[in-house]
This record gives structure tokens, C-alpha cells and sequence, in this order.
């Protein structure tokens, strides 16, 4: 496996959320354009993801997989040039099965031959899904193409989608920088859309589906939450607290919408500096819920220098009055040996999506917390 290609959970964009199989060269390039002109790519999102349906239904002669030229006339080498000349990295998706989710070919007996293709166009993220995998040892089948693509030798980030069936955290450090812990998620709050033999997952459902696996995440090995739905139809409120959640809990940060429509608002959040800050920092702690009372739900995350990030989420589908002691408790995290001791120390605290400083923690916090909505602050011990 190459190192050092997540030392900070991966940013960018895929395309399955809003378009699934229907995309072509000119999304691709136009979203290209929008990084740098909507200014995603100075705040560090920097891939953009091809997922399912690039490819033609059938391998070439030689056994090739081969982009479709309907949909990309100029071909995979040139789109990624197009993207590298933009100053950033370029993604694709293929599966370990036999077929793709979409019913394209995948890399089963393929995967050195594909990892080689992959590598002569330049790509830099291999997204790998499990569907058509019948008889896998799903362990197995990402380690050989981990090896594939090591053979390779192009640094390609290995991204793992074989849905937390087979618990990735517990092996998957070793075999690429991000593993999937749930199945495909979808807008909405907190809802199950059962398909029949799967389901897509709401926000909530994804947060609360997978329990203790926080001990997994770090520099170069993450917990994916899926790609965002910020900006695909959620309320701003249900949008702030998705953002907020998945940066608190340290997951990459891949864009799900489409940025030719997305409005101003969604662009300020998903370029909130203050904000992003927690999901780069440097320690990459995953965080955890400390209470889930009264419909009230706080998280913590520690970051570097002592400080942490702090979200309050109002459950309920009425205003929330937040009047938080922070004499109350001391907040521990006892696998790294952390704390917020406000009973004995001071804090400063700041409000990340308004900007600006709060009452630090000799007073109780006191706001109003709108229906699904968030709170998130960053607490710095006062000097």
C-alpha cells in the first residue's frame, strides 16, 4: 500500500449520488472548473471521482477495460489530463466482482491488468465495490488488488466499498486509506429506503449504525460515512448538522451534489475554513457522542494543542433552549487519554459557523438550537 496519500481524511467529489451511471466527459470537466472557480480546491478538496457506468459493457479484445466513447469521445487519458491540469487528482471507480453494481465489468481476474490501465492514465483514487462477489473472501479480494496496484507503481489511493459487511476496520489498515462502513446513504434525516435485497441509509442511520470502531481511524486509514448529500434537497439545518457530524467524525469529505446548480449557501457551508479545520487536524481522532438526552445530542472530537471540537444536535422537530453547564461534568476520552476538565480549568469557545466567540466556559452556554439543526463550536483552554 502507498503511504502518506491521507495523512488527513481524503476531499473531493463523486458522481454517484445525483448522477449514478449518467455521466460523461463534460460533467467531469465543468466540475473540474467549478473546483477552482467556487474555490473548493483552496479550502483542500481536490478529487474528482468517476463512479460506476464510465465504462463500455463489454472488455476490449485484449481484455482492456475501455471508457465508454459515447459518453468520454476523447477518452480516460485525456479527461484526467484535463483534471491533473487543473492542479488536482483524478478518481475512478471499478468492483472486485465479476460486474460492477451497475452491471459493468469489473476487476475479478482482472485486477493487475486493470491496476496497469488505471496507472497509465494517471489515476490517482481507485474506488473498489463489492458487488457480483459470489464465493469472495472479501479480505483476500482487496488485498490482491492493493498488490496490483502496488505492482503497478503509481500511488493510487485505495478506496474500500465492501459496505462494513465484513467489518473492515478491523483489517483493512493495512490494505487501503479508507473503507466504507455502511451501504449507499441517501437525503434524508434519519430514514431507511429498503430496495428490496438492500437499503440506502439516511444520515442518522449511518452515524448510529456502526458502534465502537473509532479505535480504526487515523492518518492513513479512515472510516468513510459515505459521500455527502449537502446540497441534494435536505433542509439548510439538516445540511449544517450532516457537514458538521462528518467532520467531527473525522470521515473524507466527498462531495455528492451537483456543483453546476448548487446554491450559495451550500457552497459557504462546504467551504467553511473554520469548520474544515477539525476534519484536517492533525491527531485525526475520531470523535464520539457524550450524551443523547432530551433530544439533544453532543459530540466531541479532540484535536491537537489541547483543543476540541464540540457539536451540539437538536433531535427534535421543535426549537431546542440549550443552557449548558459546563461545571456539570469533566469530558473524557478514555482511549487517548483526553479531557475537558471545565471544572477545573477555563475555556474559550467559538461558534464555527457564525464566526465569532461565545462566553467561555465560566458561564453556562446559552442559544437556541432550530429543528435539526447544530451547534459547533471549537473549546480552546484559556491561557
Amino acid at each position: 500500500m502507498f503511504k502518506g496519500l491521507a495523512e488527513t481524511p481524503p476531499m473531493g467529489w463523486n458522481s454517484w449520488n445525483t448522477f449514478g451511471t449518467d455521466i460523461n466527459e463534460k460533467l467531469v470537466m465543468d466540475t473540474a472548473d467549478l473546483f477552482i472557480s467556487l474555490g473548493l480546491k483552496d479550502v483542500g478538496y481536490d478529487y474528482i471521482v468517476l463512479d460506476d457506468g464510465w465504462m463500455t459493457k463489454e472488455r476490449d479484445e485484449n481484455g482492456n477495460m475501455v471508457a465508454d466513447p459515447k459518453k468520454f469521445p476523447n477518452g480516460m487519458k485525456a479527461l484526467v489530463d484535463y483534471v491533473h491540469g487543473k492542479g488536482l487528482k483524478f478518481g475512478l471507480y471499478s468492483c472486485a466482482g465479476a460486474t460492477t453494481c451497475a452491471g459493468f465489468p469489473g476487476s475479478r481476474g482482472h485486477e493487475y491488468q486493470d491496476a496497469r490501465t488505471f496507472a497509465a492514465w494517471g489515476v490517482d483514487f481507485l474506488k473498489y465495490d463489492w458487488c457480483d462477489t459470489e464465493n469472495l473472501n472479501a479480505q483476500g479480494a482487496y488485498e490482491t488488488m492493493r498488490d496490483a496496484l502496488a505492482k503497478a507503481e503509481y500511488p493510487i489511493l485505495f478506496s474500500i466499498c465492501e459496505w462494513g459487511d465484513n467489518e473492515p476496520w478491523n483489517w483493512a489498515k493495512d490494505i487501503g486509506q479508507m473503507w466504507r462502513v455502511s451501504g449507499d446513504i441517501t437525503n434524508c434525516w434519519d430514514c431507511e429506503v429498503n430496495h428490496g435485497s438492500w437499503s440506502s441509509w439516511g444520515v442518522w442511520k449511518i452515524i448510529n449504525m456502526r458502534k465502537d470502531i473509532r479505535f480504526a481511524a487515523g492518518p492513513n486509514h479512515w472510516n468513510d460515512l459515505d459521500m455527502m448529500e449537502v446540497g441534494n434537497g435536505m433542509s439548510t439545518a439538516e445540511d449544517r448538522s450532516h457537514f458538521a457530524m462528518w467532520n467531527i467524525l473525522s470521515s473524507p469529505l466527498i462531495l455528492g451534489n451537483d456543483l453546476r446548480t448548487a446554491n450559495a449557501n451550500t457552497i459557504n457551508l462546504l467551504t467553511n475554513t473554520e469548520v474544515l479545520s477539525i476534519n484536517k487536524d492533525s491527531l485525526g481522532i475520531q470523535g464520539f457522542r457524550v450524551s443523547n438526552k432530551d433530544d439533544l445530542e453532543i459530540w466531541v472530537k479532540p484535536l491537537s494543542n489541547g483543543s476540541w471540537a464540540m457539536a451540539f444536535i437538536n433531535m427534535s422537530d421543535i426549537d431546542f433552549d440549550l443552557n449548558y453547564d459546563w461545571q456539570a461534568s469533566i469530558i473524557e476520552d478514555s482511549i487517548y487519554n483526553r479531557k475537558i476538565d471545565s471544572k477545573n480549568k477555563t475555556y474559550t469557545v467559538r461558534d464555527l459557523f457564525a464566526h465569532k466567540d461565545l462566553v467561555n466556559s465560566s458561564q453556562n452556554l446559552k442559544t437556541k438550537i432550530k429543528k435539526h439543526d447544530v451547534l459547533l463550536i471549537l473549546v480552546e483552554e484559556k491561557n
